[in-house]
């Protein structure tokens, strides 16, 4: 086998634990959608705009957390792994501040969504999620510093396994707290909320009990030693971790008031774009995978000072990544009505989902060259540009042409949730360049790596 033909095979075995790992994930926010709208529409409507608030919040604080993993594989990389364990403390410590901030952020959900023209029962259901659910943050960002480790060495099985742990307890913990049983009364998609946060302390522990006896930690030791707060190195990661945080939260924002201005439309709009964008969550675990191992290839070997192979590693995880786009896009048009009705069986929604899903077929091919430049970014850590690129792509371009054909007739009558997917695909293409354009930059003229 040749060394590109390694390389991608590395890639695909980094990627494909990754990749199961967040369809199981994503699977979950699937099983939420659907086991809520077996109850109702307004139930599956109010964990759409419940998720459109905590969504950007917890991504935030995620975002600051994903410019470690680059850090420990470039550490592996360099074969100075006893490197990676006090640096995890501080991602530990980043992790509990910016958990404290969102869930005090989702205390004041009631008060949010009270400014918004609402219909009660969908308000009240809302609010009722976003209570439940904000328990469960604190569990939810330790593990991801967890998982950051185990990428960070190269190690990605244990997000898999983890992941299957946290599917097997959201679909009884749904079936209980949203039907009732066991004694539990039945709180519709409230219940979502509670069986959520259930399910990311069982992830956590979880990884807990996975690192602390599984031969491939021993040399790591992640609970051998404690380490107090240094403020010096939590100040330096948070900086270099602010504009990925700020990169996710263009995007994810994104996503989030578009739910919201589509709300006074209804919640059979709301439902039918939700389901419209959960599919489109889950097929764009792909290229996401892609490029998560990506950025872990590529700090490995500029920890080892092989640029070459970095750029290589770039070309090979873009080729894999459209590709798949290619494929899942075809797959989108063609069965575009029957995975509508994996949802919702109101004829009103899946006109409406179905009518969408072509739009989500484009949205396919640009975020798979946009998530893989942008993970080969995180490698060189190179962070910085996703702030502007994205604030650009998604609210300059993205955002204002969306809301001008969804909402105005300033181009065209008002095109409802199709002109908001139209802003999407633009705004994901000029991210899509720009990234490009940024990594093509780097790797030209050479980037110096400061070490952490």
């Amino acid at each position: 086998m040749n060394h590109s033909g390694f390389q991608a095979k590395r890639l695909i075995q980094l990627a494909l634990p990754v990749l199961i790992a967040q369809v199981t994930q994503t699977m979950m926010g699937f099983i939420d959608t659907v086991m809520a709208g077996r109850v109702s529409a307004v139930d599956m409507a109010a964990v759409a705009i419940g998720s459109s608030l905590w969504l950007p919040a917890l991504l935030f604080v995620q975002g600051l957390l994903m410019a470690f993993t680059p850090v420990f594989a470039h550490h592996h990389g360099a074969d100075n792994q006893k490197a990676i364990q006090p640096l995890a403390f501080q991602a530990g410590y980043i992790a509990i501040i910016g958990s404290a901030g969102v869930m005090f952020f989702l205390s004041l959900a009631d008060n949010i969504l009270a400014l918004m023209d609402l219909e009660p029962e969908l308000a009240e259901l809302s609010v009722g999620y976003l209570n439940g659910f904000m328990w469960g943050v604190p569990a939810f960002v330790l593990y991801q510093v967890l998982r950051g480790c185990s990428e960070g060495i190269s190690y990605t099985l244990p997000t898999m396994v983890i992941g299957f742990v946290g599917l097997a307890v959201n679909i009884p913990a749904n079936y209980i707290f949203i039907y009732g049983h066991f004694g539990i009364p039945a709180m519709g998609g409230a219940g979502c909320g509670i069986a959520t946060a259930l399910v990311f302390w069982a992830m956590f522990i979880a990884m807990i009990i996975y690192m602390q006896f599984n031969a491939k930690f021993k040399e790591l030791a992640p609970f051998k030693s404690f380490h107090l707060p240094n403020t010096k190195v939590m100040v330096d990661m948070t900086k270099h971790g602010f504009p990925i945080a700020m990169a996710l939260f263009f995007e994810v924002s994104l996503f989030a008031i578009i739910a919201l201005l589509l709300a006074p439309l209804g919640a059979t709009v709301v439902a039918g774009h939700q389901i419209a964008l959960n599919f489109s969550s889950i097929v764009f675990m792909l290229p996401l995978s892609i490029g998560i191992a990506v950025s872990i290839r590529v700090g490995y070997y500029l920890g080892q000072d092989k640029p070459e192979i970095s750029s290589m590693i770039t070309r090979l995880g873009l080729i894999i990544s459209f590709s798949l786009a290619l494929f899942t896009a075809i797959i989108t048009v063609l069965f575009r009505n029957e995975i509508a009705l994996l949802y919702n069986d109101n004829p009103d929604v899946i006109a409406l989902a179905g009518s969408l899903m072509f739009f989500a077929a484009i949205y396919q091919l640009s975020d798979a060259v946009q998530v893989v430049t942008a993970g080969a970014l995180r490698g060189y850590k190179d962070t910085r540009s996703a702030f502007y690129i994205t604030l650009v792509s998604y609210w300059a371009v993205g955002m204002t042409l969306g809301y001008t054909l969804a909402r105005t007739d300033l181009l065209v009558p008002a095109m409802g949730a199709q002109g908001f997917w139209i802003g999407l695909i633009a705004g994901l293409t000029a991210a899509a360049i720009l990234f490009a354009m940024r990594l093509r930059y780097i790797q030209k003229n050479g980037v110096k790596l400061s070490s952490m």
